[in-house]
């Protein structure tokens, strides 16, 4: 009984391999064939049943075969949306822009001109990372636009590039706040500037409120830390920013830690300017003494 069921087991799993080396047999022999037509058949079906892997291979060969014939076109958009679906994007993408440069006035140009572009959408990355394709899938995107603006895969990719630049400003914020975060002399002027510049690129960021603060905050810091020569003038600054801030967001969660740093900014601003006068007072003295000096010595010294 024992070695029935050995006999058994062993028997189907022969069949399972030969039936599993079979299977792969007949691709190999379909993607070795000459027969491109029925090459051209079984792909299509691979890609309809979603085995995207065996349809790239046999795209992949016939598209040589079919250049400048009426297939070509199926074939181009077949492997770009092959690729596409394997989630190699920067192979899709490279195919959409085959397929809209090759058939500008096909039906599916304006299609393929937009997969293009959401390719490089995907590809954008995580907000700590480079940004290159962030700014490459803009640029796609709003060149979609462009050309298709009455389309409706428009308004899918202003709203692609609305996310898009969400992310530009993200980082753009965390990378003005680390310098505030490090705590060091001059990268809280790095801040103050790191800020201001990015209110100019996105004047309406959700966290403006936040940075104009932020940069009270920065430019208070660095006038604290500065030669008691300059903080006058920079705790100035730090006044006008708080002004400013006041003036835009009376309101403000802020609110209450900004006219701390106010305060703050006007005691430093009045205890610089005494040192100042005390300065001015004593090189004043120097002065007078040594032209008292001057006067006592004979003329002919």
């Amino acid at each position: 009984m024992f070695i029935n069921r050995r006999i058994v087991a062993w028997a189907a799993l022969v069949f399972l391999v030969v039936t599993v080396a079979g299977c792969k047999s007949k691709f190999e022999k379909l993607r070795a064939s000459n027969n491109i037509a029925q090459k051209y058949q079984e792909a299509i079906k691979y890609y309809n049943n979603k085995k995207y892997e065996k349809a790239r291979i046999l795209f992949d060969d016939l598209v040589t075969k079919y250049r400048g014939q009426a297939e070509a076109e199926d074939l181009y958009y077949y492997t770009a949306y092959t690729n596409y679906h394997l989630r190699d994007y920067p192979t899709a993408r490279f195919h959409f822009k085959q397929f809209t440069d090759t058939y500008p006035n096909s039906p599916r140009a304006e299609e393929c001109r937009y997969m293009g572009a959401y390719c490089y959408f995907l590809e954008s990355p995580k907000v700590g990372l480079d940004q290159e394709y962030t700014y490459r899938a803009i640029e796609a995107l709003q060149l979609f636009i462009n050309l298709y603006p009455t389309s409706e895969r428009a308004e899918e990719a202003s709203g692609l590039i609305q996310q898009l630049r969400d992310k530009l400003e993200t980082k753009a914020f965390n990378n003005a706040k680390l310098y505030l975060d490090m705590g060091l002399d001059g990268d809280y002027r790095a801040a103050v500037i790191a800020f201001d510049n990015m209110l100019r690129e996105f004047p309406d960021t959700k966290y403006a409120e936040e940075m104009e603060f932020l940069s009270i905050k920065a430019q208070c810091l660095y006038a604290n830390q500065s030669h008691p020569r300059r903080q006058e003038e920079r705790f100035g600054e730090a006044i006008d920013l708080y002004n400013n801030f006041i003036s835009a967001y009376p309101d403000s969660k802020f609110r209450k830690e900004a006219d701390q740093l106010k305060q703050d900014a006007e005691k430093g601003a009045e205890t610089a300017k005494r040192y100042s006068a005390q300065l001015a007072a004593a090189s004043s003295a120097e002065g007078e003494s040594a032209e008292r000096e001057t006067a006592s010595l004979p003329e002919n010294k």
